[in-house]
């Protein structure tokens, strides 16, 4: 896989939360700062219906990662612009990095992972798509 270059931020935000907006800027530097440039930001907002209110502190969960319509818009872009990776400020579950990769057909990142790369935006050692499903071969020891 050839080096992540062009990313795209996206962020699920509490309706609560005021400074999503500064979180997101604070990324865009990180993603800066390891050689990446930034070519769209997506916000989806959480609990802002009146369905939702109820459940703007509970954790994430498969539920409520992205709506259809912000998908499609995110995988929209995603394609116009030749992005190599989205990353995501929020934490993800293995389950979600792998159902947004294949639907996004790219790698999936988050903040965590940038903050562990110190030298450049990481590169993913497998293709998002089959990647994680299955078992690794087990290695036996000598």
């Amino acid at each position: 896989m050839t080096a992540i270059r062009s990313v795209i931020l996206v962020g699920l935000f509490s309706a609560k939360e005021r400074d999503h907006q500064s979180r997101l800027d604070a990324l865009q530097a990180r993603v800066i700062a390891l050689g990446g440039q930034v070519l769209d930001r997506f916000v989806q907002r959480r609990s802002v219906s009146d369905g939702g209110v109820r459940l703007m502190s509970a954790p994430l969960s498969r539920r409520f990662l992205i709506r259809p319509g912000k998908l499609a818009e995110i995988a929209a872009t995603c394609a116009s612009k030749n992005i190599d990776a989205v990353v995501f400020i929020n934490d993800l579950s293995d389950y979600q990095r792998r159902w947004l990769a294949d639907r996004l057909e790219r790698p999936v990142l988050t903040q965590a992972d940038l903050d562990r790369s110190a030298r450049g935006l990481p590169t993913p050692s497998r293709s998002p798509h089959g990647a994680g499903r299955g078992r690794e071969p087990r290695r036996r020891h000598r």
